[in-house]
């Protein structure tokens, strides 16, 4: 068992530490089909172990809410979907009213992704956004993002968003990763964010600056490395391989937390 170093402050603080971590590239591998992802054993059970340990764990999505809980099944974690429009409320999923005004508007930027790309996969995220995948399709890679930058112009949505072979249509809310981990790292003496992907880096942005800004003591952004990660990734306090690696580092966190204890 080995802790990298920059995470032994939260073994030592374990009471007053959050650990949140991103599902697809972080805790699930990569595949085809977004609905047949599902958490690498390890990966789920170390993040089981490591609830009672901590003060809190969270999962900070672009999947739906509802796909997370039953994709993860844990009691006593946190749920933050799309981006954080989405959240648990009383066993409840509970959309953010402000984009309660957006949802036929994004209803029919639904329709007419389907209608555009019938051999693409356009996944509809809940009610409020919008994912084109071409992962199976790479040559409609341009085509897709052109499309995409349209429809936002032409509705009023914010740019989309990129990530690994594909890109999201979203209402103009401002929530996103960063504004989820603000919220969920507050009070906390130790907060770390666990990603792969560009929508990650924000998160990983807000952690040093609440860190310069003394709101937590100590922030680690772990980078979950993959071929297809953006820069950003590689500059995290600690990087590790796929969500094997992150597995393993989850395990030597509850080993020393229990063994600190």
């Amino acid at each position: 068992m080995t802790v990298p170093s920059a995470l032994l402050p939260f073994v030592e603080h374990a009471r007053d530490a959050v650990f949140l971590v991103d599902f697809d590239g972080s805790l699930a591998p990569i595949v085809d089909d977004p609905a047949a992802a599902r958490p690498f054993p390890a990966a789920r059970a170390a993040l089981a172990a490591l609830v009672p340990l901590v003060d809190r764990v969270a999962v900070v999505s672009g999947r739906p809410v509802a796909f997370l809980v039953d994709a993860l099944a844990i009691d006593q974690i946190i749920y933050s979907g799309l981006y954080g429009l989405e959240q648990i409320i009383d066993g409840e999923v509970v959309v953010d009213p402000r984009a309660e005004p957006w949802l036929d508007v994004m209803a029919q930027v639904a329709q007419d992704a389907d209608e555009a790309f019938p051999d693409l996969l356009v996944e509809h995220k809940g009610k409020v956004a919008v994912t084109i995948h071409w992962r199976k399709a790479p040559a409609l890679a341009t085509e897709a993002q052109a499309f995409a930058s349209g429809l936002a112009r032409r509705y009023g949505l914010d740019p989309p968003m990129r990530s690994r072979m594909a890109v999201e249509l979203r209402p103009p809310i401002p929530v996103d990763k960063g504004t989820v981990t603000a919220e969920l790292a507050s009070g906390a003496s130790v907060a770390v964010f666990a990603g792969d992907d560009a929508g990650d880096l924000v998160a990983f942005d807000v952690l040093t600056r609440l860190v310069e800004s003394r709101a937590v003591d100590h922030a680690v952004r772990i980078g979950v490395r993959s071929a297809e990660a953006p820069p950003g990734i590689f500059d995290a306090d600690v990087v590790v391989d796929g969500p094997e690696g992150l597995a393993v580092v989850l395990a030597d966190l509850v080993s020393a937390i229990s063994e600190h204890a």
